[in-house]
């Protein structure tokens, strides 16, 4: 009867620690979006887009020259030596272009995580801070729960007003 009811005591203690717990949810990407800062972002983001475009669209436009102007010659009267050149500054062209597309993606996801991370944090603080000052002890992503009960509060609204988010 003693291990019963020490059993039962087990089982039932979790849920009773529980239910002194305020949860709270937020949607933080739907958050994250509305926050004004990601439009300037968005906008440094674009322009390096543009300039890494440009760029590669340039080193396209010299081997499609080179090309161009490799085929307009008539290939007998080409010595060994020059055509063996003419194929390493094809190949060269062709590096150089795949070197580009590395380098700027790696260039512009750097620039992207270093603009985007600053956003994170102020939004991780932005609901670390309402869930201290409204006494919550767990704020959850709605994004990633499936269920939330009717106690459950909607705390999306006072992280917006924290970010200063009209809503």
């Amino acid at each position: 009867m003693l291990k019963k009811l020490i059993l039962v005591l087990f089982v039932l203690a979790p849920v009773g620690m529980f239910a002194q717990d305020k949860f709270a949810y937020v949607n933080a990407e739907e958050v994250f979006s509305k926050m004004p800062e990601l439009k300037d972002v968005e906008s440094q983001l674009l322009a390096k887009r543009e300039q890494i475009t440009k760029v590669r669209e340039g080193i396209q436009a010299e081997y499609n020259a080179k090309i161009e102007e490799f085929g307009k010659t008539d290939s007998k009267d080409l010595t060994e030596a020059i055509i063996l050149d003419r194929q390493k500054q094809v190949s060269d062209l062709e590096s150089r272009f795949e070197t580009y597309q590395r380098t700027s993606m790696e260039e512009y996801e750097k620039l992207q995580q270093s603009l985007i991370a600053p956003l994170q944090e102020k939004l991780r603080k932005a609901i670390k801070d309402v869930g201290d000052e409204n006494g919550y002890t767990y704020i959850l992503n709605s994004a990633a729960v499936l269920y939330w009960s009717s106690n459950a509060v909607d705390a999306a609204p006072k992280v917006r007003a924290k970010l200063g988010i009209a809503n």
